[in-house]
């Protein structure tokens, strides 16, 4: 199993914020199917503000871009939903050329930290 955790910003309009939190209280079954389908084993997203961040646990092999198109083509309604979400999503501060959700980097490990103690 990997971890992935993403940060990104919504674009800065109370409605559209409101409205992008409502459709993760229900999301589409044809997505949920699909993200379990592609190996994705837990998926959580925080917020703060319009600030995000998502954690995902995947499968060993999971490689972002090449599942996400797979994701993407498995059913219309997958695609639907994704450009739905890219219309209340903007890239964060540090974020690459073409990337809206960024991969952070680990900053602190409190299990290695503590078994530096040992």
């Amino acid at each position: 199993m990997q971890r992935h955790v993403l940060t990104l910003d919504l674009v800065d309009d109370k409605k559209k914020v409101a409205a992008y939190l409502k459709h993760h209280r229900a999301v589409w079954p044809e997505v949920l199917r699909s993200l379990r389908k592609i190996g994705i084993l837990q998926m959580e997203i925080y917020t703060l503000d319009r600030r995000l961040m998502m954690i995902m646990d995947v499968k060993d092999g999971f490689d972002a871009k090449r599942d996400f198109a797979r994701h993407n083509a498995s059913d219309p309604r997958c695609r639907e939903w994704e450009e739905l979400m890219k219309s209340f999503q903007q890239p964060p501060p540090g974020a690459k050329k073409g990337e809206v959700w960024a991969r952070m980097s680990k900053a602190f490990d409190m299990k290695q930290q503590l078994k530096r103690l040992r």
